[in-house]
């Protein structure tokens, strides 16, 4: 432990050299700011890119068909087929691995440009989904009135509609409640028994979200004759079920069912989230490894000027360190001195540059949501108390390494020399 002499002689050889010691903590400052800065602004990066993604099941895949590129069992090459309701009970019954299930298909796109929607005078253009109450589990959204699709109304193939935001506003009046009223689809009556908001905005099916409406599978089907085709299947694996793994089975049976050559991979068009999640989780664990690289390489700048300013230290204090040795301090003594010392100035500095990139992080990110100008590329940047907890065990390692060396070049003196110094 040091008493308040001892104190008192380190703040005044830091004073003598106050322009090394400032330029020195200056650069630990530095090196910890832009570590923290640099880390914040990667978390706000992964969640502008995720957070567009709302709860969208990561272990799910989709699979459609395409014309084959190989003539079998008498098939001509080119041939187009189409999934069939019989599929729906037969993936169920054939490949346990599957957890959610959602045949679907679209009756119209609000890219189209066609108006295919009418309430009493007013008219829009918005896509028709065929759906299974699964859907909701796979790519959930908050139904702000009524309820989604249940299996009440795929058993009876019901006239029912749940309707985007965006529809809403479009058919109904700000204080009109749009549940239980009539829309006309397509020259067909369905009731409103509900209204949702997407929580996930970067995977849209056939237009934007808010523009679509979502009316039970088997209704679609029989009013607009669309017989048993199945336009695509969105499926999720079971948990600890890699989706991959799910998915090969899955279009290995789908080829078998609808004889399409095993070794024809353009028969079946398909798209896996969970790949391209992982893909995109490693991503972002490279650039958050690279930022530490970067600023742990900055720190250590820091670091080395510490150890320059701590040798001065001894330097400056050869003869108080001889008398030391003289009346019985052990080389433990003189080493833990030092590097208290040496941790002491890192600490300090380094606990400034900490507060100061928290605090401009958390700036930037109370600007962006005061001004709204987060968008899907950079959101709530911040900086995890774990991460915060780490810096500073950083900071203490750093500092302790930086006292290192002088303080073996401090036991390294002898008494007798020391005190012969001036």
């Amino acid at each position: 432990m040091f008493d308040r002499d001892r104190w008192q002689e380190i703040f005044h050889t830091l004073k003598k050299n106050k322009l090394r010691t400032f330029m020195t903590a200056f650069g630990v400052f530095w090196g910890i700011f832009m570590l923290i800065i640099m880390l914040g602004s990667g978390t706000g990066l992964e969640h502008g890119v995720t957070s567009g993604m709302g709860n969208f099941a990561t272990n799910s895949f989709f699979v459609w068909t395409q014309p084959t590129t190989i003539a079998y069992k008498g098939f001509p090459r080119g041939r187009r087929f189409h999934f069939r309701n019989d599929d729906i009970q037969a993936l169920r019954d054939n490949i346990p691995e599957i957890k959610y299930l959602a045949p679907k298909i679209q009756g119209w796109s609000s890219g189209d440009g066609t108006n295919n929607t009418i309430r009493k005078d007013k008219t829009g253009a918005f896509s028709i989904m065929g759906d299974f109450p699964d859907w909701n589990k796979i790519d959930p959204m908050e139904i702000l009135e009524g309820r989604f699709i249940n299996d009440i109304d795929i058993r009876q193939k019901r006239k029912v509609a749940v309707i985007g935001t965006r529809v809403k506003e479009v058919l109904f009046e700000p204080d009109e409640d749009p549940i239980g009223d009539y829309i006309q689809i397509q020259g067909i009556y369905f009731q409103v028994v509900g209204v949702f908001k997407p929580l996930n905005t970067n995977i849209n099916f056939g237009g934007e979200k808010e523009q679509s409406i979502f009316i039970p599978f088997t209704t679609l089907q029989k009013t607009y004759n669309y017989g048993d085709i199945v336009g695509w299947f969105s499926i999720t694996s079971k948990d600890h079920v890699k989706a991959s793994v799910v998915e090969e089975k899955v279009i290995k049976f789908l080829a078998s069912r609808h004889d399409i050559h095993p070794d024809d991979k353009e028969a079946f068009g398909h798209f896996n989230l969970e790949s391209e999640f992982d893909k995109m989780t490693g991503l972002f664990n490279g650039i958050s490894g690279l930022i530490w690289i970067v600023g742990i390489g900055t720190l250590l700048a820091g670091v080395i000027g510490i150890s320059n300013i701590m040798l001065v230290i001894v330097k400056e204090r050869t003869k108080e360190i001889g008398i030391q040795r003289a009346i019985g301090a052990t080389p433990l003594n003189i080493i833990s001195q030092i590097i208290t010392e040496s941790v002491f100035l890192t600490a300090l500095a380094g606990y400034f540059g900490l507060v100061a990139g928290v605090a401009l992080v958390e700036a930037i990110n109370y600007a962006l949501v005061s001004s709204g100008a987060d968008n899907e590329m950079f959101k709530r940047p911040e900086v995890d108390f774990k991460i915060a907890v780490t810096a500073l065990v950083i900071l203490i390692f750093t500092g302790a390494l930086a006292g290192l060396i002088p303080a073996q070049r401090a036991i390294r003196i002898k008494p007798i020399d020391a005190l012969r110094d001036e």
